[in-house]
């Protein structure tokens, strides 16, 4: 629906409300919608309750009732909300946030949103060159391969490097004995061109993972920038926000509670948390890291656009519109930090 359409519906309301007794007052000959303004929702509000509360003799929240009742039946609107003292904020079909995914994720548990109960899979045996790439290459796999409920063990050729545990961490044995019913896979990825570890571990983990096992990854300084221009620093970042909101929120004595959010553009963000389980489960079973490295920056660029919206402005109060608007954004948090300590990087808090 346009918004030249959505006039025309918000009009067409007044209209029957007045035809039909509910509202006596002229008919204006249009009705403006616009994106809301702070402390709205939806993809579109308008002001018209107001214009019309003293010339009908009734309240700007009476008239709001009347016309939200009537909105609420046509085609298009999936929920209409009033807000401050008788805005109408009108979200479209299809785009507000399925409660039930947002508390799929926040009540997962002991088995985390995505993951499958362990020994529900194979048993399965990665064994790999002596080689800094392919120890964090089937470091990673073997955590994801276990977050779908497969039983695995890791080994090198030979005894890795002491420097590679020291500074990268990971727990990969050496030559780990075959059990019966067990399938080897090779993880033999291409190796690293330089050094990692001057990177330090995030960074070094990153710059080993991102990249396809068919690619030659690049070792350099740009995974250590602070800038948006490095996709770590961007899923990062995102999750350190969403607990920031999280510790702001409690400040004023709100909590999460899923429920519609009331933004629009949040789309992207609920195909890509929608996603996850669907991401991890490629990752293990094509014994690809990347693919969930770069799942992650897709949820985190669509994190952003929501976060200013997620506490209230100034002096207004918090609402059920804010509360869902939290629970969406701890949502998104809790899937970056599952995949982050899924490839061995930590999930800062504060950034």
């Amino acid at each position: 629906m346009t918004p030249v359409e959505l006039s025309r519906t918000v009009l067409h309301a007044v209209r029957c409300a007045v035809d039909d007794g509910e509202l006596r007052v002229a008919v204006p000959e249009r009705v403006v919608v616009a994106p809301p303004g702070p402390g709205g929702c939806g993809e579109y509000a308008t002001n018209v309750a107001l214009q019309l509360a003293r010339p009908a003799g009734r309240t700007s929240q009476h008239v709001a009732e009347v016309l939200r009742a009537r909105l609420l039946r046509a085609d298009g609107i999936g929920d209409v909300v009033i807000t401050g003292p008788g805005f109408i904020n009108i979200s479209l079909r299809g785009s507000a946030v399925p409660p039930a995914l947002v508390e799929e994720i926040l009540s997962a548990g002991d088995t985390p949103y995505g993951h499958l109960p362990e020994g529900s899979g194979e048993r399965l045996l990665l064994q790999g060159a002596a080689e800094v790439r392919a120890f964090v290459q089937m470091d990673v796999l073997a955590r994801i391969l276990r977050s779908q409920g497969h039983l695995v063990r890791a080994g090198c050729d030979v005894p890795p490097e002491p420097e590679w545990i020291a500074v990268l961490g990971g727990g990969i044995d050496h030559q780990p004995a075959r059990a019966p019913d067990t399938t080897r896979i090779d993880v033999r990825p291409v190796p690293a061109p330089a050094d990692p570890l001057p990177l330090g571990r995030d960074a070094a983990r990153w710059a080993l993972l991102r990249p396809a096992a068919h690619d030659r990854p690049r070792i350099g300084a740009e995974h250590l920038a602070q800038r948006e221009s490095n996709p770590l620093f961007r899923v990062r970042y995102a999750h350190a926000r969403t607990r920031a909101l999280l510790r702001n929120a409690a400040g004023l004595g709100f909590r999460p509670e899923p429920g519609p959010v009331g933004v629009s553009g949040t789309r992207p963000l609920l195909a890509a948390l929608a996603d996850h389980p669907r991401v991890l489960a490629a990752a293990a079973r094509h014994r690809a890291p990347d693919r969930l490295a770069r799942h992650l920056v897709t949820v985190a660029d669509a994190t952003q656009p929501l976060l200013p919206a997620v506490l209230p402005f100034g002096a207004e109060k918090p609402s059920a519109v804010h509360r869902a608007r939290l629970a969406l954004a701890e949502a998104a948090g809790t899937v970056l930090a599952d995949g982050l300590s899924l490839l061995g990087i930590d999930a800062p808090h504060h950034l």
